[in-house]
Protein backbone atom coordinates (compact mmCIF):
# COMPACT_ATOMS: atom_id res chain seq x y z
CA UNK A 1 0.00 0.00 0.00
CA UNK A 2 2.75 2.42 0.99
CA UNK A 3 5.43 1.41 -1.51
CA UNK A 4 5.50 1.48 -5.31
CA UNK A 5 3.10 -0.87 -7.07
CA UNK A 6 4.56 -4.12 -8.37
CA UNK A 7 6.22 -3.65 -11.80
CA UNK A 8 3.53 -5.51 -13.68
CA UNK A 9 0.91 -3.03 -12.46
CA UNK A 10 2.90 0.19 -12.42
CA UNK A 11 1.57 2.70 -14.97
CA UNK A 12 5.08 4.18 -15.32
CA UNK A 13 6.18 0.84 -16.78
CA UNK A 14 3.23 0.22 -19.05
CA UNK A 15 4.14 -0.04 -22.72
CA UNK A 16 7.82 -0.80 -22.03
CA UNK A 17 9.40 -4.00 -23.27
CA UNK A 18 11.48 -6.21 -20.95
CA UNK A 19 14.81 -4.50 -21.74
CA UNK A 20 13.37 -1.01 -21.38
CA UNK A 21 11.71 -1.98 -18.13
CA UNK A 22 14.98 -3.39 -16.76
CA UNK A 23 16.74 -0.10 -17.54
CA UNK A 24 14.05 1.98 -15.85
CA UNK A 25 14.14 -0.25 -12.75
CA UNK A 26 17.96 -0.28 -12.56
CA UNK A 27 19.30 0.58 -9.12
CA UNK A 28 22.34 2.75 -8.43
CA UNK A 29 25.60 2.70 -10.36
CA UNK A 30 26.40 3.01 -14.07
CA UNK A 31 24.25 1.45 -16.78
CA UNK A 32 24.71 1.63 -20.55
CA UNK A 33 21.66 1.20 -22.76
CA UNK A 34 22.80 0.00 -26.17
CA UNK A 35 20.08 0.20 -28.81
CA UNK A 36 19.48 1.36 -32.36
CA UNK A 37 17.75 4.47 -33.64
CA UNK A 38 14.03 4.67 -32.94
CA UNK A 39 14.12 1.92 -30.32
CA UNK A 40 12.95 4.09 -27.43
CA UNK A 41 16.14 5.22 -25.66
CA UNK A 42 14.72 8.66 -24.89
CA UNK A 43 11.55 7.00 -23.62
CA UNK A 44 13.68 4.92 -21.25
CA UNK A 45 15.46 8.02 -19.93
CA UNK A 46 12.26 9.98 -19.27
CA UNK A 47 10.49 7.04 -17.66
CA UNK A 48 13.54 6.36 -15.50
CA UNK A 49 13.58 9.99 -14.34
CA UNK A 50 9.87 9.71 -13.49
CA UNK A 51 10.43 6.40 -11.70
CA UNK A 52 13.28 7.83 -9.64
CA UNK A 53 11.17 10.81 -8.61
CA UNK A 54 7.82 9.12 -8.03
CA UNK A 55 8.75 5.61 -6.88
CA UNK A 56 12.18 6.01 -5.30
CA UNK A 57 11.53 9.45 -3.82
CA UNK A 58 14.56 11.08 -5.39
CA UNK A 59 14.21 14.87 -5.29
CA UNK A 60 13.73 16.01 -8.92
CA UNK A 61 16.42 18.70 -8.54
CA UNK A 62 18.95 15.94 -7.86
CA UNK A 63 18.36 14.46 -11.32
CA UNK A 64 20.34 15.65 -14.36
CA UNK A 65 19.52 14.61 -17.93
CA UNK A 66 21.64 15.87 -20.82
CA UNK A 67 21.38 15.53 -24.58
CA UNK A 68 22.82 17.19 -27.69
CA UNK A 69 20.19 19.35 -29.36
CA UNK A 70 17.67 21.89 -28.15
CA UNK A 71 14.96 19.91 -29.93
CA UNK A 72 15.84 16.70 -28.08
CA UNK A 73 16.00 18.53 -24.74
CA UNK A 74 12.61 20.10 -25.42
CA UNK A 75 11.13 16.71 -26.23
CA UNK A 76 12.48 15.25 -22.99
CA UNK A 77 11.06 18.14 -20.95
CA UNK A 78 7.68 17.74 -22.66
CA UNK A 79 7.54 14.02 -21.88
CA UNK A 80 8.57 14.59 -18.27
CA UNK A 81 5.85 17.20 -17.86
CA UNK A 82 3.31 14.57 -18.91
CA UNK A 83 4.77 12.02 -16.51
CA UNK A 84 5.58 14.22 -13.51
CA UNK A 85 3.39 17.28 -13.83
CA UNK A 86 4.71 20.66 -12.61
CA UNK A 87 7.55 19.15 -10.55
CA UNK A 88 9.21 18.23 -13.86
CA UNK A 89 10.49 21.82 -13.97
CA UNK A 90 12.76 20.99 -11.02
CA UNK A 91 14.69 18.45 -13.06
CA UNK A 92 17.76 19.77 -14.87
CA UNK A 93 17.14 18.74 -18.48
CA UNK A 94 19.26 20.47 -21.10
CA UNK A 95 21.92 20.21 -23.75
CA UNK A 96 25.55 19.81 -22.68
CA UNK A 97 26.31 23.39 -23.68
CA UNK A 98 23.28 24.85 -21.91
CA UNK A 99 24.30 22.99 -18.77
CA UNK A 100 27.81 24.40 -19.10
CA UNK A 101 26.45 27.93 -19.48
CA UNK A 102 24.13 27.53 -16.49
CA UNK A 103 26.78 26.20 -14.11
CA UNK A 104 29.51 28.57 -15.29
CA UNK A 105 27.30 31.59 -14.65
CA UNK A 106 27.08 30.47 -11.02
CA UNK A 107 30.84 29.93 -10.83
CA UNK A 108 31.93 32.69 -13.23
CA UNK A 109 34.37 34.39 -10.89
CA UNK A 110 36.29 31.14 -10.49
CA UNK A 111 37.10 31.16 -14.22
CA UNK A 112 37.94 34.85 -14.44
CA UNK A 113 34.62 36.08 -15.85
CA UNK A 114 31.57 37.85 -14.49
CA UNK A 115 28.13 36.27 -14.27
CA UNK A 116 27.01 38.43 -17.20
CA UNK A 117 29.58 36.94 -19.59
CA UNK A 118 28.68 36.80 -23.29
CA UNK A 119 28.58 33.56 -25.28
CA UNK A 120 30.30 34.11 -28.63
CA UNK A 121 28.94 32.37 -31.72
CA UNK A 122 31.00 31.31 -34.74
CA UNK A 123 30.95 34.78 -36.29
CA UNK A 124 32.11 36.44 -33.07
CA UNK A 125 34.90 33.90 -32.67
CA UNK A 126 36.08 34.43 -36.23
CA UNK A 127 36.41 38.17 -35.61
CA UNK A 128 38.62 37.59 -32.59
CA UNK A 129 40.77 35.05 -34.41
CA UNK A 130 41.24 37.45 -37.34
CA UNK A 131 42.29 40.12 -34.85
CA UNK A 132 44.79 37.78 -33.20
CA UNK A 133 46.30 36.82 -36.57
CA UNK A 134 46.61 40.50 -37.56
CA UNK A 135 48.26 41.41 -34.29
CA UNK A 136 50.80 38.61 -34.70
CA UNK A 137 51.46 39.49 -38.35
CA UNK A 138 51.34 35.87 -39.45
CA UNK A 139 51.86 34.54 -43.01
CA UNK A 140 48.94 34.54 -45.44
CA UNK A 141 48.65 30.75 -45.31
CA UNK A 142 47.47 30.98 -41.71
CA UNK A 143 43.77 31.40 -42.45
CA UNK A 144 41.21 32.29 -39.76
CA UNK A 145 38.90 29.50 -40.92
CA UNK A 146 41.55 26.80 -40.52
CA UNK A 147 42.81 28.18 -37.22
CA UNK A 148 39.29 28.31 -35.81
CA UNK A 149 38.70 24.71 -36.86
CA UNK A 150 41.93 23.64 -35.12
CA UNK A 151 41.03 25.53 -31.94
CA UNK A 152 37.53 24.08 -31.91
CA UNK A 153 38.97 20.59 -32.40
CA UNK A 154 41.43 21.15 -29.55
CA UNK A 155 38.67 22.27 -27.19
CA UNK A 156 36.56 19.24 -28.07
CA UNK A 157 39.56 17.10 -27.11
CA UNK A 158 39.97 18.99 -23.83
CA UNK A 159 43.23 20.64 -24.87
CA UNK A 160 44.63 24.06 -23.96
CA UNK A 161 47.26 25.92 -26.06
CA UNK A 162 50.08 24.38 -24.01
CA UNK A 163 48.79 20.90 -24.89
CA UNK A 164 49.26 21.42 -28.65
CA UNK A 165 52.50 20.57 -30.49
CA UNK A 166 54.50 23.59 -31.66
CA UNK A 167 55.91 21.69 -34.63
CA UNK A 168 52.71 20.77 -36.44
CA UNK A 169 52.50 18.98 -39.74
CA UNK A 170 52.00 22.19 -41.72
CA UNK A 171 52.81 25.87 -41.37
CA UNK A 172 49.36 26.77 -40.09
CA UNK A 173 49.49 24.15 -37.34
CA UNK A 174 52.78 25.56 -36.08
CA UNK A 175 51.10 28.90 -35.34
CA UNK A 176 47.87 27.53 -33.85
CA UNK A 177 49.07 27.29 -30.21
CA UNK A 178 50.12 30.96 -30.18
CA UNK A 179 46.94 32.16 -31.89
CA UNK A 180 44.85 29.98 -29.57
CA UNK A 181 46.54 31.53 -26.52
CA UNK A 182 45.98 35.10 -27.78
CA UNK A 183 42.40 34.26 -28.72
CA UNK A 184 41.72 33.13 -25.15
CA UNK A 185 43.19 36.38 -23.84
CA UNK A 186 40.89 38.38 -26.12
CA UNK A 187 37.88 36.35 -24.97
CA UNK A 188 38.71 37.15 -21.35
CA UNK A 189 39.07 40.85 -22.17
CA UNK A 190 35.61 40.78 -23.76
CA UNK A 191 34.13 38.91 -20.76
CA UNK A 192 33.16 36.23 -23.26
CA UNK A 193 33.28 32.49 -23.77
CA UNK A 194 32.80 30.43 -26.94
CA UNK A 195 30.78 27.23 -27.40
CA UNK A 196 33.77 24.95 -26.89
CA UNK A 197 34.66 26.86 -23.75
CA UNK A 198 31.27 26.12 -22.20
CA UNK A 199 32.43 22.52 -21.89
CA UNK A 200 36.18 22.91 -21.47
CA UNK A 201 36.02 25.62 -18.79
CA UNK A 202 33.56 23.60 -16.73
CA UNK A 203 35.60 20.40 -16.95
CA UNK A 204 38.80 22.26 -16.03
CA UNK A 205 37.03 23.94 -13.11
CA UNK A 206 35.91 20.56 -11.80
CA UNK A 207 39.47 19.22 -12.14
CA UNK A 208 41.16 22.02 -10.21
CA UNK A 209 38.52 22.89 -7.58
CA UNK A 210 37.49 19.89 -5.53
CA UNK A 211 34.93 21.86 -3.53
CA UNK A 212 33.04 22.90 -6.68
CA UNK A 213 33.14 19.35 -8.00
CA UNK A 214 31.84 17.92 -4.74
CA UNK A 215 29.03 20.50 -4.64
CA UNK A 216 27.65 19.33 -7.98
CA UNK A 217 28.33 15.67 -7.23
CA UNK A 218 26.15 16.10 -4.17
CA UNK A 219 23.49 17.98 -6.08
CA UNK A 220 23.21 15.70 -9.11
CA UNK A 221 22.96 12.19 -7.67
CA UNK A 222 21.56 10.71 -10.89
CA UNK A 223 22.99 11.64 -14.29
CA UNK A 224 21.36 10.40 -17.49
CA UNK A 225 23.02 10.95 -20.86
CA UNK A 226 21.09 10.70 -24.10
CA UNK A 227 23.05 9.54 -27.20
CA UNK A 228 26.09 8.79 -25.02
CA UNK A 229 28.01 7.37 -27.99
CA UNK A 230 28.27 10.85 -29.53
CA UNK A 231 29.95 12.50 -26.55
CA UNK A 232 33.46 13.88 -27.06
CA UNK A 233 36.40 13.14 -24.71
Amino acid sequence: IFGPPPPENDPLLQGLNDAQRAAVLHGDGPLLVLAGAGSGKTRVITHRVAYLALRRNVAPWRILAVTFTNKAAGEMRSRLLQLLGPVAASCQVSTFHALGASLLRREAEKIGLTKSFVIFDESDSMQLIRRAIREMDLPEGVTPQLVRMRIDQAKNEGKRPSDLPVNGIDRCDRYVPAVYERYEELLRQANAIDFGGLLLELVDLFKRDESVLEHYRERFRYVLVDEFQDTNP
